[in-house]
């Protein structure tokens, strides 16, 4: 049996340190608090060629990937390592001339037959958040955040994404893919 997402948990990122020929490194993932959403979606653009007045030919090409986050909190810490801002004593600062690093994107979605899909997005910047605060009312309302990144595909071999379910047949990722970012298996 198959099973269908139901579930989101076990949020990671890790800074992306190299991406030329020679290969790929990544610094060891941290995890996220509270992974409430995520959201993928890759953008592509198709061209039709036409000859003797009609669609001949068809090509696609891969553009950029948007992905959005919600999470329960985002850590100062994490915050300055995202987005590229300076901890300091307990304060983030932020400055105009921060840069947000490159970084891979971890998770894992439940499926309703109890086997998780594990996801790793392999290059990618987020952008700076927007903030909001609201005052409490007789009710309480979570205010969670949202971070939105865009991906790209990786200069070494093209990748963008690892995708693994551990219910099909090989999967065997499934004790390290938290503890660095899945790379394809050397042939």
């Amino acid at each position: 049996m198959a099973g269908v997402q139901i579930g989101l948990k076990d949020l990671y990122f890790a800074l992306l340190v190299a991406d030329d020929n020679t290969g790929t490194v990544y610094e060891t993932p941290e995890k996220i608090a509270g992974a409430i959403n995520a959201k993928i979606k890759p953008k592509s653009n198709t061209e039709t060629l036409y000859a003797d007045d009609g669609p001949s030919e068809t090509a696609t090409a891969l553009g950029e990937i948007e992905v959005e986050i919600e999470v329960k909190d985002l850590p100062l810490a994490v915050q300055a390592k995202l987005f590229g801002h300076k901890l300091e004593k307990g304060v983030l600062i932020k400055s105009a001339d921060d840069t947000a690093p490159y970084v891979a994107l971890g998770f894992r979605s439940k499926k309703s037959n109890g086997n998780y899909r594990f996801v790793w997005m392999y290059k990618g910047k987020f952008e700076l958040p927007e903030q909001e605060y609201q005052t409490g009312e007789d009710k309480p309302k979570f205010q969670t955040p949202k971070a939105k990144a865009t991906f790209i595909k990786r200069e070494f071999d093209n990748a963008w994404q690892a995708i693994g379910d551990e219910d099909e047949t090989g999967f065997t990722a499934k004790a390290t893919w938290f503890t660095e970012v899945y790379e394809k298996p050397a042939a």
